[in-house]
C-alpha cells in the first residue's frame, strides 16, 4: 500500500557530501511526515532528522546540526537527505520512514513511523 524506496548512499570519503533520496508510493508525501534514521555498527537505530507533514518542522539530531538538511519535494513524492561535511561516525545503514500522523514532538521519536524502507547503506573513510 505505502512504500519506501531510499537512494543514493555509497562510500565517500571524511569531508565529502551525499545526497539520499527517498522515493514514496502509494500516498502523496505531502500526507505525512517523514523522516531519517541510521544504523550504525554496534549501535542502536537512532534519529537523524525528520520534516513535518507541512514542512514547518525540521529536527535534527545533534550531531547533524548544520551538516544534514531534509527537504521534502510533494510534486515527485520524494523527501531527500543532504549530507556535507560527512564524517566516519555517519558510516551507517539510512531508512526513511512516513508516519501518517505524528506531533511535532513526537517526530523524532521512531515509534511514532509506521512505514520503513529498505535502507541505504553510507560508508565514509578517513
Amino acid at each position: 500500500q505505502v512504500q519506501l524506496v531510499e537512494s543514493g548512499g555509497g562510500l565517500v570519503q571524511s569531508g565529502d557530501s551525499l545526497r539520499l533520496a527517498c522515493v514514496v508510493s502509494g500516498r502523496t508525501v505531502s500526507s505525512y511526515a517523514m523522516a531519517w534514521f541510521r544504523l550504525a555498527p554496534g549501535k542502536d537505530r537512532e534519529f537523524v532528522a525528520a520534516i513535518s507533514a507541512s514542512g514547518s518542522s525540521t529536527p535534527y539530531a545533534d550531531s547533524v546540526k548544520g551538516r544534514f538538511t531534509i527537504s521534502r519535494d510533494n510534486a515527485k513524492n520524494t523527501v531527500s537527505l543532504q549530507m556535507n561535511s560527512l564524517k566516519p561516525e555517519d558510516t551507517a545503514v539510512f531508512y526513511c520512514a512516513a508516519a501518517s500522523w505524528v506531533g511535532s514532538w513526537g517526530l523524532t521519536d521512531q515509534r511514532n513511523y509506521n512505514y520503513w524502507g529498505q535502507g541505504t547503506q553510507v560508508t565514509v573513510s578517513s
